[in-house]
């Protein structure tokens, strides 16, 4: 294992890249060395490459609003907006 200080001027932007992954610092700099210098040393580790997680992250989470399940009876409801609209002369 092998400590490395970094300067102010590379510690900054690593800070706010890792606060925008919502990871920490080593992560992102681990993260950095391995696309960098690869990581064939430790190929007995399993990858995060490319996970779902990784990908949706940031992107997925609750929204607060109503308990209805609005995703039934699509369709229904569109055609009922579309309707409405046209009774009111705005289509």
């Amino acid at each position: 294992m092998t400590t490395i200080t970094l300067p102010e001027d590379l510690e900054a932007p690593l800070r706010e890249e890792a606060k925008k992954q919502g990871t920490t610092t080593e992560a992102v700099a681990l993260d950095s060395l391995r696309k960098l210098f690869g990581s064939s040393a430790n190929k007995n580790e399993p990858s995060n490459e490319g996970a779902l997680f990784d990908f949706l992250k940031g992107y997925s989470g609750m929204v607060s609003g109503t308990s209805e399940p609005l995703s039934e009876r699509c369709g229904e409801r569109f055609a009922d907006g579309l309707a409405e609209k046209q009774q009111r002369g705005h289509l």
